[in-house]
């Protein structure tokens, strides 16, 4: 019998190999039929520490025995505290205020949410956004309006608001960027904000740009009084080799988005920051000015221990060693793989590595794509190329054996091209 499941992401029409994944510990999963496979991708980009990490694994076996789930709206519980309080010690000044989330998605909808809301409580009302070209910000409403326009999101298109658009400042075409941004903060319409993955953009093609961009960017914006939204919901929690992307430019954001790596990868749950003037625009005796978003499950209490679990984690062992340790593996590794002919335009941030593979039919829809899934597949490694971008983000823990066992299988994938 068939599974009903519909999965995400996936064309069920081609048939491709569905691994039935039983356990997880460290950097390898299990599979049903008694494999195992690195995890090379931290299973979308959400696992730090690694799969059932004990001290997470045991903060939520503890928190499910003691409170389950509360609402949020109006009530509080001991997690949550814990979490905001220690997001606020771990992030820049002025990032004062914690709003929880689900996801990444959801982190992304609430900045931009914020954003309008501020504007229009102080009796400015502004709506236009910019973005960066080639951004990915979610798969609902307004993260898709602000992403990339293309098959993610072409039926969709009715449904999607107007941005702006600022081109991606690719090397030799900064210069172009940064006047594009400063035209379209200071012409027509005031912006009310601009919105950007600091260092690098991932489902975007993983493509990199230099923090002084970051910081030229962030310093337009607040030239023009134009709030600055940084998503890092895959460049947070130490990617790019430091706890934030946007620490490498010296840039504190006026509303900041994270998710994934939280709990570690173990629960979902998302927060987005925001300054104390932001918060400020909904303070009021006035009901109608509150902020008007929430979910079911906002913090909650299992998902927020995990996160309080990891939040102990980093203040009480050296994660950027891990990291750092793992970027100068990366970079080895990838240093061969750049001389090899099949491969081109190499590239890292942190503990993320990509590179492209020479091809006929560059991008998303690359009929390359289910070769190389295949092909990682049987070499008991879980890689999910983005068209013909490969690329390496695994669990900090993985070791050198199955770090390079995955390069080595990147290499031999060059007879896929």
């Amino acid at each position: 019998m068939s599974s009903p499941v519909w999965h995400p992401f996936t064309q069920h029409g081609l048939k491709e190999a569905v691994p039935h994944i039983v356990r997880g510990e460290g950097a390898v999963l299990h599979t049903a039929d008694g494999r195992t496979l690195i995890d090379g991708i931290s299973s979308w980009w959400v696992t730090t520490h690694g799969h059932c990490h004990p001290r997470i694994a045991a903060a939520i076996a503890e928190q499910a025995s003691r409170l389950d789930q509360v609402i949020f709206a109006g009530y509080t519980h001991d997690p949550a505290e814990e979490v905001a309080r220690g997001l606020v010690e771990m992030t820049p000044e002025p990032l004062a205020h914690v709003f929880f989330s689900d996801s990444g998605s959801t982190a992304v909808e609430v900045a931009l949410k914020m954003a309008l809301g501020y504007w229009h409580n102080i009796g400015n009302p502004r709506h236009r956004i910019l973005v960066l070209q080639h951004g990915y910000h979610g798969d609902t409403i307004g993260t898709m309006s602000v992403g990339e326009r293309g098959v993610y999101n072409r039926a969709y298109a009715p449904l999607l608001f107007d941005v702006s658009t600022i081109p991606f400042p690719a090397i030799g075409v900064e210069k172009e960027t940064l006047l594009a941004l400063e035209a379209a903060c200071s012409a027509g319409e005031p912006p009310a904000a601009f919105i950007v993955e600091p260092l690098i953009l991932g489902a975007g093609g993983m493509l990199t740009y230099d923090a002084m961009i970051l910081r030229e960017m962030a310093d337009i914006c607040a030239r023009y009084g134009v709030l600055f939204i940084a998503d890092e919901v895959m460049t947070g929690w130490g990617r790019t080799g430091t706890f934030l992307a946007c620490e490498q430019a010296g840039v504190t954001p006026d509303i900041l988005c994270l998710s994934k790596g939280i709990t570690g990868g173990s629960l979902p749950l998302a927060v987005t920051l925001a300054t104390k003037p932001i918060f400020d625009a909904h303070y009021s005796t006035d009901r109608s000015r509150q902020f008007f978003h929430s979910s079911s499950y906002t913090a909650n209490p299992i998902a927020c221990a995990a996160a309080a679990a990891n939040i102990a984690i980093w203040r009480e062992e050296d994660v950027l060693a891990s990291v750092d340790r793992l970027s100068r593996r990366l970079a080895e590794h990838m240093a061969t793989l750049a001389a090899h002919p099949a491969f081109e335009n190499s590239r890292q941030a942190g503990a993320i590595a990509a590179i492209d593979m020479k091809v006929r039919d560059a991008g998303y829809l690359s009929d390359l794509v289910p070769k190389l899934r295949a092909f990682f597949l049987d070499r008991g490694i879980l890689l999910r190329p983005l068209g013909n971008t490969i690329y390496v983000m695994p669990p900090y823990c993985i070791d050198d054996d199955q770090l390079a066992h995955i390069f080595d299988a990147i290499g031999k994938s060059a007879a896929l091209s």
